[in-house]
């Protein structure tokens, strides 16, 4: 089975625990107006890969990532779920730590072939870093084009399965800077038992050049970076909101 890449990184360090093989898979149906990515977006596109490649690959630095593992990140991973299942598969059978780092978009609890095929990947997953984008699921879908109704129904249902969760938000001033949105995404969280770690990030600006560079129009143009201070200042609003139902 052939799956399709944007790039690829030996030795991440920020895609779940320990030292990473990451793969940033091609293709994603959200249109986040703070994507470092756009290249990502269309499908049909990327570099052809097989899962037998990655592992020759992760074998030889193998010795780094004894505490690490294989990290399938996007665009969005699970648009391509049927080579994330022969991957993680392949890996389980060498112990392998596995993660998805995903938002989760394509979830759709009313289709039955999808949910068992999601099951199956599941098997062979040891973490999901699930990306929420908002809260608040008017204001999600002003921010990626997409409401968030399927979002938090596939934490709901990851938390079920029982699989680690990493949860990741991103701090957009004017956008997801609230802290009384930041504190119920908090109370939100807090009610997944399966709630392993929160990554608070601040808005950056390194990819508009991408923008300039493919034609698209930057639509957060004047937005300033957010300061770490104030990224930890909206963690602790979200922090605030788990300890609230904890």
């Amino acid at each position: 089975m052939i799956g399709y890449i944007h790039s690829k990184e030996s030795f991440g360090t920020v895609d779940g625990p320990g030292i990473r093989y990451v793969l940033f898979m091609q293709g994603c149906p959200m249109r986040c107006l703070y994507c470092h990515n756009p290249d990502t977006w269309k499908t049909g596109q990327g570099t052809p890969i097989t899962a037998d490649e990655i592992l020759r690959e992760f074998n030889k630095n193998k010795s780094f990532y004894t505490k690490g593992g294989i990290t399938v990140s996007g665009g969005e991973p699970l648009m391509q779920i049927d080579f994330l299942t022969e991957l993680f598969k392949k890996a389980k059978e060498k112990n392998i730590h596995t993660c998805i780092d995903t938002s989760g978009v394509t979830f759709n609890k009313d289709d039955d072939r999808y949910l068992s095929k999601l099951d199956e990947l599941l098997e062979f997953t040891d973490l999901i870093m699930l990306d929420i984008k908002h809260i608040d699921s008017d204001k999600h879908k002003e921010l990626t084009g997409k409401d968030n109704k399927n979002i938090l129904e596939f934490a709901e249902y990851v938390d079920k399965k029982n699989i680690y969760l990493w949860i990741r938000h991103v701090v957009v001033p004017s956008y997801t800077d609230s802290p009384e949105k930041l504190y119920n995404l908090g109370k939100y969280i807090g009610q997944l038992k399966n709630l392993n770690a929160l990554d608070v990030l601040p808005y950056h600006t390194m990819g508009v050049n991408k923008y300039k560079e493919l034609g698209i129009p930057y639509k957060l143009e004047g937005v300033k970076p957010l300061t770490k201070t104030d990224a930890e200042i909206a963690k602790g609003h979200i922090l605030e909101g788990i300890k609230s139902v904890r």
